[in-house]
């Protein structure tokens, strides 16, 4: 059984069970069937067309489990030029142990001075709240009210030292919580319902591990519990794609922001520089942002042989993935229409902000496929163009121009490539 210490760092066995449901085939199907090369299936973008804002790309720091980001790392993680990733969130523990917290503070500040959006979330309550059930271990319903004054006094601290936390959970999965604390459905709502009002940042819930419905439908349908929620957030860890749509948020979530909050892809095992396989983080965060409709996409640990940062700080094929995103597509940029799969085993995804269009396109095919672009609402412009190959990470591309709304560009063989118009 594996220690979530590579997770994590920290104590318990959660990965072999995620690992498993993936293995079990719960992981992401591919999409459907091929079309003949005859086709030359084109891509349309469409401007006019919204779909949702994106808030931004990033991952976890936990120093207590496997050590802080250095000074280098942060510049590396959220700052935006050559061999940076870009990121604009950061997600951090809430430690029970109040005497801990300070070391949560340096690359948390770091990242704000960047512009990134902080946000954290608890694995347990101080132990004194707690008692043992039949289940585990759960926030005793007695301390719900000194609960949330522990979570505001979390964000207090954070402000004092220079962060203004953009929100903060309930409990980092609920419904997984082998080694934390649980909660059931209705213990959550009755929680927000009567708790969360008092909380002095955005509230985020429930973080299930699995985007699991039954854990974030009952908050939808109370309209006393979603009133006090500011962010339904969920994990991907063996998610169908056909489990991504949320209808009943669409009907119900009014204003509120969706947030993936937490996932590593396909894996914890392989080194996050095998290629062609680190494509498959590029398309999971097409799936993510197209199907699942979320506006952040967050990693589990920035730093880790399976994350974006390699232990040597140096960007991954995986992190080149997330950053052919996040470099280019910037909190408040709206993700807008595009053919999404024009040809097996290509997938394109479109942003916007003012007249600007940004494409990111994956080929996951082992030869190259071409495709002709129309972006509509748009003249002539010359295209910068970003890929990362086998043997090319983000590297600068040839440049293209468009004359009348319309360009062709070639997909090089196993490669994610970014275009940037206007």
């Amino acid at each position: 059984m594996e220690s979530r210490r590579d997770r994590s760092g920290d104590p318990g066995s959660g990965l072999l069970r995620r690992r498993s449901l993936l293995a079990a085939g719960v992981a992401l199907p591919a999409l459907a069937v091929a079309r003949p090369a005859s086709a030359q299936a084109g891509v349309l973008v469409e401007p006019s067309v919204v779909q949702q804002t994106i808030l931004g790309f990033g991952g976890m720091n936990h120093p207590g489990w496997i050590g802080d980001l250095t000074a280098s790392q942060r510049e590396t993680a959220f700052g935006n030029g050559t061999g940076q990733l870009g990121f604009t969130v950061l997600r951090i523990p809430v430690p029970e142990d109040r005497a801990t917290w300070s070391r949560e503070v340096a690359t948390a500040r770091r990242a704000a001075e960047l512009g990134a959006k902080v946000f954290a979330s608890p694995w347990n309550p101080p132990a004194s709240m707690t008692e043992t059930f039949s289940g585990g271990r759960r926030l005793r319903y007695n301390a719900y009210a000194a609960y949330a004054q522990h979570l505001n006094d979390f964000s207090t601290f954070m402000r004092n030292n220079g962060v203004n936390l953009y929100g903060i959970s309930v409990q980092n999965e609920p419904d997984y919580a082998h080694d934390w604390t649980a909660w059931t459905p209705s213990e959550m709502v009755r929680f927000l319902r009567e708790n969360a009002g008092s909380i002095n940042t955005r509230v985020i819930a429930p973080e299930s591990f699995q985007y699991r419905k039954s854990a974030s439908d009952p908050i939808l349908n109370d309209p006393a519990a979603l009133a006090n929620v500011d962010i339904i957030g969920a994990h991907l860890y063996g998610t169908r794609t056909e489990d991504l749509p949320y209808p009943l948020f669409r009907e119900k979530g009014g204003g509120k922001e969706l947030w993936m909050t937490e996932v590593y892809h396909p894996n914890s095992t392989d080194s996050a520089d095998l290629w062609p396989q680190a494509l498959d983080v590029g398309e999971h965060m097409h799936r993510a942002l197209v199907h699942g409709r979320f506006q952040t996409y967050v990693w589990w640990y920035i730093r880790r042989s399976y994350g974006p940062m390699r232990e040597d700080g140096q960007i991954s094929k995986r992190g080149a993935n997330m950053a052919h995103y996040s470099k280019w597509v910037r909190s408040g940029y709206q993700r807008i229409t595009a053919t999404a799969n024009p040809q097996s085993n290509v997938y394109i995804t479109a942003f916007k902000s003012g007249s600007r269009v940004v494409i990111v396109a994956v080929n996951k095919n082992p030869s190259a496929v071409y495709l002709p672009f129309t972006v509509r609402d748009t003249t002539s412009a010359t295209i910068p163009t970003w890929t990362t190959t086998a043997t090319r990470t983000l590297s600068q591309d040839s440049t293209i121009t468009m004359s009348n709304g319309t360009f062709g560009a070639q997909l090089a063989a196993h490669s994610i490539r970014t275009f940037l118009i206007g």
